[in-house]
């Protein structure tokens, strides 16, 4: 993976972490596809208000900041690495992301 930063993400991924960083959770979903599915923790969650409900409780209880440590995109599938810092024991960790796009929305995100 090469090393860049969140201005050199597809503007998708970019408004989602912006937006998810600011606690914003109505613009944070707004990046997604209507039939989005989210993997995070051993869950799924599919569709708008699912992934709104996710971000929104994510959000409250762990109050994420994801900063952008590397990021390798194959087309309209995108992986990234983060330094995720907040509310959690062994705050900051490091976690992958995998973006799959389509029709310029993130249409899958599966977080490990």
């Amino acid at each position: 993976m090469k090393h860049i930063n969140s201005t050199s993400l597809p503007e998708p991924i970019a408004q989602y972490l912006d937006s998810a960083n600011r606690f914003d959770a109505a613009g944070a979903t707004g990046n997604f596809t209507s039939d989005a599915v989210v993997s995070d923790e051993q869950k799924e969650y599919v569709g708008h208000a699912a992934i709104e409900r996710w971000i929104i409780q994510t959000s409250e209880a762990y109050q994420p900041h994801v900063t952008v440590t590397s990021i390798l995109a194959l087309g309209a599938n995108v992986k990234m690495a983060g330094s995720i810092a907040g509310n959690f024991p062994g705050s900051p960790l490091k976690l992958e992301y995998e973006f799959a796009l389509r029709d310029g929305k993130i249409a899958r995100l599966s977080i490990r």
